[in-house]
């Protein structure tokens, strides 16, 4: 009997500690710390066999090359066609009064093009690492998950489009010496109103994509950032567009939407998650809204420029498709760590000093997908440019220099957007923080900025030997 006693308290004595162990909460969280029970992980001889079991992500979900490819294959091209679309729009609107009035509206073009970046990718990371990590099961967990989400995107819409006008107003002004008061109003109430709007639209749909896809049981990683982007920059460009045509109840809309402030602030502070990102994440999101308005910048000269003029058909695709699959490489790779790895602690070939050939090469999930959007590049932007030419009459082709220095631009884009990926999410999880909130909006604004860059490049090379870009 005495034995039996003994025996019994030992053992609760052992689970009073275990249970201590799991419900501990720290007196300091992380932006990790809602996403997984990060407390779980320790030095235990389980979590220890279960980061060397999928330290190369063998003991992750089976995934073939095939399943993965055709995953990513439908978003992929949707979104393709949706950044034609735009850069067919944006040749039409080029030529509008008040795009030829107020020419500050091409350097705001990109900045708002990117916040589907900043913006409704990062939400669509978030929540596919949220789906990915069990998450979402409790429904009422998953509601107030989406809502508190939600209300932080539209909160940080606002806020990023009001500074992506005054930006836009600052580079305008360096760049031409004046900028008249009547051109901010109206640089101001355009993006706030048509970053609140677009949001709201794609932010909903990115919630049916995400619940959608998780119930048909494919990996969101694949295809939420895509979706988000499928039709995302064709939206905010033709309400950007519309908009200047209601100027003045545009004006009222706009004090409106400044208004909602407040209200977004209390929603989102409701749910612990978006409440840290309430006050940690802006960072990421200003930084590269202010990179895309470099890039728009860049833009507006080139486009200034006669001889350079048709480069505005291809910017979008080029930005869009760049920023589309380097975010599908930067969720995957956050969803991995997440699941496999405390904040902090990153395998090991990522601890030395960074190597892109072990971007590409390796046994892992996250290369043989760095493999695939690679080599999704050639093929993918020869039917995206194909359709440019059908959709502009398809009387002439595009001339093969300008075929090859479109790839080539293109080629190198990506490749340079997947290595710094792989070194920028395993940096920011080694830092504690979560790559699914900061790496986004760095990568996407980064691939704006690249592929203006390169593009502009290749028209210049392009018209210094003559070509005029079509036979």
């Amino acid at each position: 009997a005495d034995f039996d006693l003994y025996n019994i308290q030992d053992l609760l004595h052992i689970n009073t500690r275990i249970d201590a162990s799991i419900h501990y909460e720290p007196q300091e969280y992380t932006e990790t710390d809602f996403l997984l029970p990060s407390k779980l992980y320790g030095t235990s001889g389980v979590s220890g066999s279960r980061r060397a079991k999928h330290a190369d992500g063998a003991g992750a979900p089976a995934e073939t090359i095939c399943s993965m490819v055709l995953q990513i294959l439908v978003p992929f091209l949707l979104a393709g066609f949706g950044t034609v679309s735009a850069g067919m729009l944006l040749d039409v609107v080029q030529n509008w009064d008040v795009f030829q009035e107020v020419t500050e509206l091409l350097i705001l073009v990109p900045a708002v093009l990117g916040m589907k970046g900043n913006l409704e990718m990062t939400l669509a990371s978030r929540l596919s690492t949220a789906v990915n990590a069990g998450k979402m099961e409790p429904a009422s967990e998953k509601w107030m998950l989406i809502v508190g989400n939600l209300a932080l995107k539209q909160l940080q819409a606002t806020v990023l489009g009001l500074l992506a006008s005054m930006m836009a107003a600052l580079l305008g002004w360096m760049a031409e010496g004046q900028m008249p008061a009547h051109h901010v109003v109206l640089l101001c109430s355009a993006s706030v109103s048509t970053a609140f709007m677009a949001s709201l639209l794609q932010g909903i749909i990115m919630v049916g994509v995400i619940i959608g896809s998780h119930r048909l049981g494919i990996n969101p990683d694949n295809v939420a950032t895509p979706m988000a982007a499928s039709f995302g920059d064709l939206i905010t460009l033709a309400l950007l567009a519309c908009l200047k045509l209601y100027s003045y109840v545009l004006y009222l809309v706009d004090l409106l939407f400044l208004c909602l402030i407040p209200l977004w602030v209390v929603i989102a502070s409701k749910h612990p998650a978006s409440n840290l990102l309430l006050r940690t994440g802006w960072e990421p999101i200003i930084t590269a809204m202010v990179i895309s308005s470099i890039g728009g910048l860049i833009l507006d000269k080139t486009v200034s420029d006669p001889n350079l003029a048709g480069i505005i058909v291809y910017a979008p695709v080029i930005n869009g498709i760049g920023g589309n699959l380097v975010s599908i490489q930067s969720s995957r790779i956050s969803t991995n760590l997440h699941l496999y790895y405390p904040p902090g602690e990153v395998p090991e070939d990522r601890r030395s000093c960074f190597n892109p050939c072990r971007t590409f090469f390796g046994s892992g999930a996250n290369h043989r997908s760095a493999q695939v959007l690679l080599l999704l590049v050639i093929p993918g932007q020869l039917v995206f440019l194909h359709a440019i030419h059908l959709i502009k009459g398809g009387h002439t082709l595009p001339s093969p220099l300008l075929t090859v220095s479109f790839l080539s631009a293109s080629l190198i884009q990506v490749f340079s957007l997947l290595c710094i990926a792989d070194c920028m999410v395993h940096a920011l999880w080694r830092r504690s923080k979560d790559p699914d909130s900061y790496s986004i909006p760095y990568l996407t604004a980064l691939g704006d900025l690249l592929g203006t860059a390169l593009l502009s490049l290749a028209f210049l090379m392009l018209w210094c030997v003559g070509d005029s870009g079509s036979v």
